[in-house]
């Protein structure tokens, strides 16, 4: 008999609907798999605190923490995160023990509902367009493709989000294309950014299930979740990240994409106001992804991208 043979397997989440969405759709992944499962609600200091800047938070791990911490204290057995907010820092007794297959990793342009369904591209939007983004990533990338746009910080679930932009705080929005399509928002994508105007973040579209490294019936329950392509495009991502020393809120984007056997990797690092930038490209085996991600953000490094992500 396992240890969790006599009870459900207590699965962590954040409250809000993207993350309850995820939580219920890895339990029912797990279900499917003869596994009882529990949702357990837990409120992290990101979701606590809704208004302001993100950064002034305290940057990397604001919505991760808590469910670490429920983690270790065995208040759960195992935790759905959105990749992209995990820091890339291990934890000591944590695991990420499966990767699944990953949603579409693409940003959204968002135009109001009331445009709809007329079609808004970035190069639509008028001169001087008042655009929202909670991400330094987009604000920088957007800037770089539009200088003359207006870019203010917005915070909130996706919900609030659009609220706001449907109200005419904003002309458009840029959001995770994987969140809305998870809430089934896809109808509001006006565009999907290509990676050569918009560079997703690290892991974007990406789940992490996290767990104990010791618990063994855990970690086999998990196993048949895992995708190895998901594994190898994130590792390469966030090894690049993790190796130029940039947290979640750093103007870097990192995108890498398999192709049977090969693995490529693209990444960019940007100042805040988008003027000045430096990207690298290139490829390697798959079972190379951590080689691959330290490659491409040495030769970043090697191009001044460190100067870029001084904190200014």
């Amino acid at each position: 008999m396992t240890e969790h043979s006599a009870r459900p397997l207590r699965l962590g989440t954040r409250a809000s609907k993207l993350a309850r969405w995820q939580a219920e759709h890895i339990a029912g992944r797990l279900r499917e798999l003869g596994a009882k499962v529990e949702i357990v609600l837990l409120r992290t200091q990101g979701d606590a605190q809704q208004s302001g800047p993100i950064a002034a938070i305290g940057a990397q791990g604001v919505f991760t923490k808590e469910l670490q911490r429920a983690l270790l204290d065995c208040q759960i057995d195992l935790a759905v995160h959105s990749m992209k907010d995990l820091p890339t820092e291990k934890v000591d007794g944590l695991a990420v023990a499966a990767v699944p297959i990953r949603e579409d990793h693409h940003d959204a342009l968002v135009a109001p509902a009331a445009l709809a369904p007329a079609p808004t591209t970035l190069a639509d939007l008028p001169h001087g367009a008042h655009v929202g983004t909670g991400s330094a990533r987009r604000r920088s990338q957007l800037l770089a493709a539009r200088p003359d746009l207006k870019v203010s910080g917005i915070r909130g679930n996706v919900d609030t989000r659009l609220a706001k932009l449907d109200a005419g705080d904003f002309d458009a929005i840029l959001l995770a294309a994987a969140g809305l399509r998870r809430l089934g928002l896809e109808d509001r994508i006006s565009q999907l950014l290509p990676i050569e105007i918009m560079t997703p973040a690290p892991a974007q579209g990406a789940l992490a299930i996290e767990c104990r490294a010791d618990d063994q019936p855990t970690l086999a329950a998990l196993r048949p979740l895992e995708d190895a392509a998901a594994r190898a495009a994130i590792t390469a991502e966030r090894t690049a990240l993790r190796k130029l020393e940039g947290g979640c809120l750093a103007a870097m984007g990192a995108h890498a994409r398999v192709d049977g056997e090969q693995l490529s990797l693209r990444a960019i690092v940007l100042s805040d106001d988008g003027s000045q930038h430096v990207w690298v490209e290139d490829q390697a085996p798959t079972y190379a992804a951590v080689d691959l991600g330290t490659a491409v953000a040495t030769r970043l490094l090697d191009q001044g991208a460190a100067e870029l992500l001084r904190p200014r």
